[in-house]
């Protein structure tokens, strides 16, 4: 496919290479001129999906303190020795 560059410098990209390369709405395009011609690398945009409650809770209630954690970690290692 041919395409003609307009007044602002444009060109549109063929359906067909676009689908070849899952290129997507929002994606960035990275242009890098090589020699005498341009090369186009498509990165793709960063996911706008929360990720809140992706990690369960192991254990309800309070935190436990950096030094409770260590107790019950060597109280296990000792138990499994």
């Amino acid at each position: 496919m041919t395409t003609h560059v307009t007044a602002r410098g444009q060109i549109t990209i063929d359906r067909a290479a676009r689908e070849a390369l899952s290129v997507k709405p929002g994606m960035i395009a990275v242009q890098v001129v090589a020699q005498d011609h341009l090369e186009v690398y498509f990165i793709p945009a960063k996911h706008r999906r929360s990720l809140f409650g992706a990690l369960a809770v192991q254990q309800p209630g309070t935190p436990e303190t950096w030094e409770t954690a260590q107790e019950r970690a060597s109280r296990s290692i000792a138990a499994e020795a």
